[in-house]
């Protein structure tokens, strides 16, 4: 399988009044027309990883290191021309907050047909008919008429739906979805997941999906990769990461969801609470809640211990096959 998007040893701190170790030594990849799900708790580093792809960090306090690359081309390389050329038309987002992505005083119809005009030098009218086409695509109802609406006018579903319509308007390669149902509820949450996938497969894209919800990711991932604390902590197929987690977080975080619980049932729970990011990991970061942990792990980084093809554990506990060295 072709990587179309190659993160290797990316690292990214925020500066100002401290500083913060958002993402340290984050390696990933995304496989042609495959979906990717980053799977982890709030303030573990997945959107940030998203934003750094697309360069909308911003610039004057945050520190890069490592490469990203897409198609081959070096994200972080690029000037603002070719970055405006590269957003939307080779990759696109999905944010978490329509309301908030999308311009609340130009019409749903005329914020994509901008989009169109821009990437693709289209005439204003040939941008319209892309929109009218792309509500249509989404399932929006009465796509003309809607046209003419502002983001306000429409209800959160139907809103997320517009946000698809104009990150897919022209046609990406690479869709990054960073956690697009999470302000939905439950019924339009499956609508919309059903809806990417399925516009995942009929426009070929490769997609990595953002979300906290191990039921998401089962729903729409290929594959999946665990993050706590600015770090992955284990990636691997998404069969193989529900049947058989070996990190003791990607463990506690798949015995800890609702999905499959019976009624009247108390949840398991992770102890403790996350790390301060305010200096970057020397050991194990999960070790204090970890209840398998041993002395080392508070003393040294864990190893990236290689489990097979495209199935990694970054823990110590985590045994490699015959010839598979830890990295």
């Amino acid at each position: 399988m072709t990587n179309l998007v190659e993160i290797s040893n990316l690292t990214i701190r925020f500066t100002g009044e401290r500083t913060v170790h958002a993402v340290n030594d984050v390696s990933l990849s995304l496989g042609d027309g495959e979906v990717l799900g980053l799977l982890g708790e709030s303030g573990s580093g997945k959107s940030v990883t998203m934003r750094a792809l697309m360069r909308l960090l911003p610039k004057k306090r945050t520190q890069i290191s490592g490469g990203v690359k897409v198609m081959g081309r070096d994200v972080l390389a690029m000037g603002d021309e070719e970055l405006s050329q590269f957003r939307g038309r080779t990759v696109s987002m999905i944010f978490q907050e329509p309301g908030l992505a999308l311009d609340p005083v130009y019409t749903i119809g005329r914020q994509i047909a901008e989009t169109v005009m821009r990437h693709e030098g289209k005439s204003y009218a040939e941008g319209t008919a892309r929109a009218l086409e792309m509500l249509d695509v989404v399932r929006i109802p009465s796509a003309k008429r809607r046209l003419e609406s502002y983001p306000h006018e429409m209800s959160g579903g139907m809103r997320q739906r517009a946000m698809i319509a104009l990150a897919l308007a022209c046609r990406p390669k690479v869709l990054l979805a960073d956690e697009p149902t999470t302000a939905l509820d439950a019924t339009v949450q499956i609508q919309i997941l059903l809806l990417l996938r399925e516009l995942q497969r009929e426009f070929g894209m490769s997609v990595i999906f953002v979300t906290h919800d191990i039921g998401v990711a089962i729903e729409i991932c290929d594959r999946v990769a665990v993050m706590y604390a600015g770090q992955i902590v284990e990636q691997g197929a998404l069969r193989d990461i529900v049947r058989q987690p070996v990190h003791p977080y990607a463990r506690g975080l798949l015995a800890s969801t609702i999905h499959g619980a019976r009624r009247g049932e108390r949840l398991q729970t992770i102890p403790g609470t996350p790390p301060s990011l305010d200096h970057a990991p020397r050991s194990c970061s999960f070790a204090p809640r970890c209840s398998l942990a041993e002395p080392r792990c508070s003393e040294t980084l864990p190893p990236a211990v290689e489990l097979g093809p495209q199935r990694l554990a970054r823990c110590i506990l985590a045994e490699a096959p015959a010839g598979v060295a830890a990295t």
